[in-house]
């Protein structure tokens, strides 16, 4: 009885040992695991460089250090009994009078934006206009070429009363495509 005491003893201590270690390594692994839901998702994240969210990011701490300097210069001009401050912007105001005369200088020799865009706008209008009359010429030939052909078609087709063809036309034609390579040798 006692040998079966011992076993059943060192099996209840390999089990012990068993689960603890099974516990540690749960631990180790940070739990009871994910689901499968969870895994998924945790394998179609995509950490890799985006461009577009980068772009994002630059513009809007851009943004940011706008609105900070803005409210820099708020702050600056709250406060006028300040002697530095207000160097500052007597310095600023002479740099704006020369700023203005460069401003004229410049705005008479660079065309604004808009005349460039009604520049742009009439070439593009020029440019649909010469498409439209190009398309519309296409289609005025292939008219003219299709009522011609219908025309020979006709002739060529025309019987007499007892249902011989009409030689006439046949023989016209035949005329105008000799005529015809024989120009195109020439």
């Amino acid at each position: 009885m006692k040998q079966r005491d011992s076993k059943d003893e060192e099996k209840v201590r390999n089990i012990n040992t068993f689960s603890m270690k099974k516990k540690k390594n749960m631990q180790r692994l940070g739990g009871t695991g994910l689901s499968l839901e969870a895994f998924a998702n945790a394998k179609s994240v995509n950490n890799h460089h985006n461009p577009a969210f980068k772009k994002k990011q630059r513009e809007f701490y851009k943004n940011a250090k706008f609105v900070n300097k803005y409210k820099k210069s708020v702050k600056q001009l709250s406060h006028p009994n300040d002697v530095s401050s207000a160097a500052v912007r007597h310095v600023e105001s002479q740099t704006e009078d020369g700023n203005k005369k460069n401003m004229k200088n410049k705005k008479k020799k660079k065309p604004t934006m808009e005349i460039l865009y009604e520049k742009k706008r009439e070439e593009e209008e020029k440019a649909r206009i010469e498409r439209e009359a190009m398309i519309k010429a296409k289609k005025e030939g292939r008219e003219k070429a299709e009522a011609r052909r219908k025309s020979t078609r006709d002739k060529m087709f025309k019987k007499t009363q007892h249902g011989q063809p009409v030689m006439k036309y046949r023989i016209e034609h035949l005329l105008e495509t000799i005529q015809g390579s024989v120009h195109k040798l020439d």
